[in-house]
């Protein structure tokens, strides 16, 4: 049964896009076509080889924004403003997933490779405001992306967490290796499963599989009712 094997868990860290809302939303397309143009804008490229060095770039750094820093220099922050500027009115409220997500017992955690300013929106937009207790971005693992081992030290180092009583929800299967190798319950939100072994749950509903994790709402019976005189 799911729900026994988080009854450990203390700290809930989740991803953001793809996690926290359904890729068919749209949201990030609109993002990807942002980082095509500002390579091509800012390096001179046509769109195949911008689309080719953004491939190259997130295969060997894991991020577009980490190979555009350690080849070019970038300003990371002049890139993520653009990039991130996009129609959040795609993005539908989810009040359910809000209210599953703040019964979760102890900590709710943001880590994303997206910037601090965008991961508010995005929470904003899904109605997810006040939901989390703390949110990593980018810039707090000092630029360096998941799925770097070091970007997680970072920020579980910030955040003080305990690997071992925490669950990652994550929507890249590459993603989650380094949180399985530190002793984190791992989950793959997508609509597809993904077989590997740091991989230990799989879901392409989010709401529906943290609210299986929670005990069942204690019922309580309505006071009785005296007959009028």
């Amino acid at each position: 049964m799911p729900r026994d094997q988080f009854t450990h868990v203390t700290t809930w860290v989740f991803d953001l896009d793809n996690t926290l809302y359904p890729p068919e939303m749209g949201l990030f397309p609109q993002i990807e076509v942002r980082m095509t143009a500002w390579v091509m804008r800012n390096l001179g490229l046509d769109q195949a080889c911008a689309d080719a060095l953004r491939r190259d770039y997130w295969q060997r750094y894991g991020t577009t924004l980490s190979g555009l820093i350690a080849e070019h220099g970038i300003d990371p922050l002049d890139y993520l403003a653009d990039v991130h500027d996009v129609d959040f009115t795609v993005l539908r409220p989810s009040p359910e997933l809000a209210r599953v997500i703040a019964r979760l017992p102890g900590r709710r955690i943001i880590y994303t490779n997206a910037d601090g300013i965008y991961a508010r929106k995005v929470l904003s937009a899904r109605g997810l405001d006040g939901v989390f207790d703390a949110i990593y971005a980018i810039e707090d693992a000092g630029f360096h992306p998941k799925p770097q081992a070091r970007a997680f030290r970072a920020i579980f180092d910030k955040d003080g967490l305990d690997p071992s009583r925490a669950a990652m929800f994550e929507d890249d299967p590459k993603n989650l290796a380094v949180p399985h190798q530190l002793g984190m319950t791992t989950v793959h939100v997508a609509p597809t499963p993904h077989v590997a072994e740091h991989i230990q749950h799989h879901t392409a509903d989010l709401h529906g599989f943290l609210k299986a994790l929670l005990p069942p709402a204690t019922f309580r019976p309505a006071a009785p009712v005296s007959d009028p005189d």
